[in-house]
């Protein structure tokens, strides 16, 4: 039996099922988020410790512990949409898209001079209560 055959053809339907089985559970684990493979994890070592185990391992090595929302604002990846075909709808969704993008960002640069202003207004408060009460 060739590479060609034994892929249309699997030897072990039996490993061929439970393989399609633990992708399935990944993928829905996937689209639950972060909390649910967390969720998972607890269960796991609740159930039987090495699962628990297993799962944090997995976790850890293929990076869904750590590495995946660790994105900012400023790092985004831009989504280029395909061509729809329709000019008029076309133009209208890129001008949309950048009208959103732009507010986006204004909201963000808003957010970041309120939180600029905060952190100003509890500074000056402490030292405020800090300077030496010399009136008294």
């Amino acid at each position: 039996m060739n590479t060609a055959t034994q892929a249309i053809y699997p030897a072990d339907p039996a490993k061929t099922r439970f393989s399609d089985f633990l992708a399935r559970g990944r993928d829905w684990l996937d689209s639950k988020g972060r909390p649910a493979w967390i969720a998972a994890m607890i269960l796991g070592f609740i159930a039987f410790w090495p699962v628990g185990l297993a799962l944090l391992t997995y976790m850890i090595w293929s990076k869904r512990m750590f590495g995946c929302n660790k994105r900012s604002y400023t790092a985004r990846a831009t989504y280029a949409a395909p061509s729809t075909g329709n000019h008029a709808f076309d133009a209208y969704r890129e001008q949309t898209l950048k009208r959103l993008e732009d507010e986006h960002n204004e909201f963000i640069g808003f957010l970041q001079k309120l939180r600029e202003a905060k952190d100003k207004a509890e500074f000056d408060q402490f030292m405020e209560s800090r300077a030496p009460k010399d009136a008294a």
